[in-house]
């Protein structure tokens, strides 16, 4: 059984789209897999949002356990960092709640993808990171990094490598965004860099949901 982190460079990079193209991929090779997320925000059903779209790109209906609460035990409706909207509903973000429905999706699935709330430094509470969060686990989950070649990818991710080296949190893996598409030269220059920090590097393509397109992570999972 493993659980793997999917963060982010920033907000609207892709983490979802990874998580669930990841999870097809994973799926067409006979895994169980599920998808969870830490917090939502900027949601009005009772469903996340990313785990709806992490289904679509799947392949498959929302699961009994998206029903349920099970796959993300946080629903805000404000679209802000986790611990603001929190706050703006007057809740208080448990971090125990999310590794207890972590490991009870654990009891039916292999592998869980995880999928954070912007980057690593996004507060869950105000006195308390994502990167607090993954720190503590034991054993520590793979981080799969998402990142874009938009301007200012190629900080965002050194820093995000160096905050994960930092606190001991292993990289499993870089996933490359494509989707929508950055300047060419800008592109192919900050994936040649991020290739000479890591060898598990995937690359997403454009995406059309109407008619998604398997991507190959065997870098990342084999």
């Amino acid at each position: 059984m493993s659980v793997y982190c999917i963060t982010g460079i920033d907000t609207d990079i892709g983490k979802s789209y990874a998580t669930g193209l990841a999870a097809r991929w994973l799926a067409r090779r006979g895994r169980a897999v599920v998808t969870q997320k830490m917090a939502q925000t900027g949601t009005l059903g009772t469903i996340s949002d990313d785990i709806l779209l992490h289904r679509k790109l799947m392949g498959i209906e929302p699961l009994p356990e998206d029903h349920h609460g099970a796959t993300c035990a946080y629903i805000f409706r404000f679209p802000a960092s986790p611990h603001l909207a929190a706050e703006m509903e007057n809740r208080i973000i448990d971090p125990t709640a999310i590794t207890a429905a972590t490991r009870k999706l654990l009891e039916k699935f292999d592998v869980v993808l995880l999928e954070g709330a912007g980057g690593l430094n996004v507060p869950l509470r105000r006195d308390y990171l994502i990167a607090d969060y993954l720190q503590a686990q034991t054993p520590k989950y793979p981080l799969i990094i998402v990142t874009s070649g938009r301007l200012g990818s190629i900080n965002h991710t050194l820093l995000t490598l160096e905050a994960a080296a930092r606190r001991e949190i292993p990289v499993a893996g870089i996933v490359f965004n494509h989707h929508p598409p950055a300047d060419p030269e800008i592109s192919a220059d900050a994936a040649n860099i991020f290739r000479s920090k890591i060898s598990a590097f995937v690359e997403i393509p454009e995406i059309d949901l109407e008619n998604v397109s398997d991507v190959d992570f065997t870098s990342i999972f084999e």
